[in-house]
C-alpha cells in the first residue's frame, strides 16, 4: 500500500469514526501496511471493526494499521476453511507449490469461490483394523445414542461389559448393569436394601461363565451353611473370664 492508497483507506474509515485523515496519517498508515494491498478485503476490514461491538461500552472504536492487517487476514482464511488442493497426476515437486500457492491465492482472494462443504470422509476401517478393535471388545458400526442420557448408560455399560460380575444382571437380586448387589429387604433410606461388599455367588457365576446350582445342590448348601452357624452358636465362648480379684481397703500395719 502506497501513501495515495493508504490515504483512500483512511477517507473510508473516517466515515465510521469522523477522524481527519492528513498527510502524515497517509504516509504512517502507508508504512505500517507496506505489503499490505488497498483491495475489497481490506475495506472489509475496516466495515468488521465497526460492526463489532467494543467489550467496554463507553470505549471508543478507533482503527488502527494492525486491525486492518489482523481483520484483512481473518476474512480471506475464512475462504479457505474447507480448502482442498486439487493435485495433477505426475506433477513435480515445484509444479505442486506453484499450482497449491496459485489455488490458496485464487480463493483467498474471493476470485475462485470458496468450497461450500467440508469434505467427508470415506470408506470404512480395514479388515484388519477391525479385527483388532473387536478383539479389544469394540464393536464397528454399532448404532448411535439419541440422546446424553442414553450415551452415559451405554458407555457404562461398554466399561463394564468386557469383565467382571457388574458386568451382567445379578440373578440373585436383579441388580442392573454396573451396580452393585443388594441386601434382603429394605428401609426409608435404602427402599431397595443396602449394597452388598460383594456380588452375590449367583452373580460371580455367572460372570465366569459356570453353570448354577441345581435347587438340590442349592439347599445342601444353605444346610451346610446353617450346620456351620449351630456348630459355632454351640460351641460357646471360648475364652474363660478369669475371677475378679477383690483389694482390701483397710490399711495394713
Amino acid at each position: 500500500m502506497i501513501k495515495k492508497e493508504a490515504a483512500v483507506l483512511l477517507a473510508h474509515a473516517a466515515a465510521f469514526d469522523n477522524r481527519q485523515p492528513s498527510e502524515a496519517a497517509a504516509e504512517a498508515w502507508a508504512a505500517a501496511l507496506h505489503d499490505v494491498p488497498l483491495d475489497a478485503d481490506a475495506k472489509a476490514a475496516v466495515a468488521l471493526y465497526y460492526r463489532t461491538p467494543p467489550e467496554n461500552p463507553k470505549e471508543r472504536l478507533w482503527i488502527l494499521p494492525h486491525h486492518i492487517r489482523t481483520l484483512r487476514t481473518k476474512i480471506r482464511n475464512q475462504r479457505l476453511e474447507n480448502f482442498q488442493y486439487q493435485p495433477h497426476p505426475d506433477e513435480t515437486a515445484g509444479e505442486y507449490l506453484a499450482r497449491y500457492r496459485g489455488q490458496v491465492q485464487a480463493i483467498a482472494s474471493g476470485r475462485v469461490p470458496a468450497p461450500a462443504g467440508r469434505l467427508a470422509l470415506e470408506g470404512g476401517p480395514s479388515k484388519q483394523f477391525q479385527k483388532e478393535l473387536e478383539a479389544r471388545g469394540w464393536q464397528v458400526g454399532r448404532p448411535v445414542a439419541d440422546t446424553d442420557e442414553e450415551a452415559a448408560q451405554a458407555e457404562l455399560i461398554d466399561a463394564v461389559r468386557r469383565s467382571g460380575p457388574l458386568g451382567i444382571v445379578c440373578p440373585a437380586c436383579g441388580a442392573a448393569i454396573g451396580r452393585p448387589c443388594k441386601t434382603p429387604g429394605g428401609s426409608a433410606k435404602q427402599p431397595m436394601g443396602k449394597p452388598r461388599a460383594t456380588p452375590h455367588s449367583a452373580r460371580l457365576r455367572a460372570a465366569e461363565g459356570r453353570p448354577d446350582l441345581t435347587p438340590e445342590q442349592r439347599a445342601a448348601e444353605e444346610q451346610r451353611v446353617r450346620e456351620a452357624s449351630a456348630r459355632f452358636l454351640a460351641s460357646g465362648p471360648t475364652d474363660d473370664i478369669p475371677d475378679a480379684e477383690i483389694v482390701s481397703e483397710e490399711p495394713t500395719a
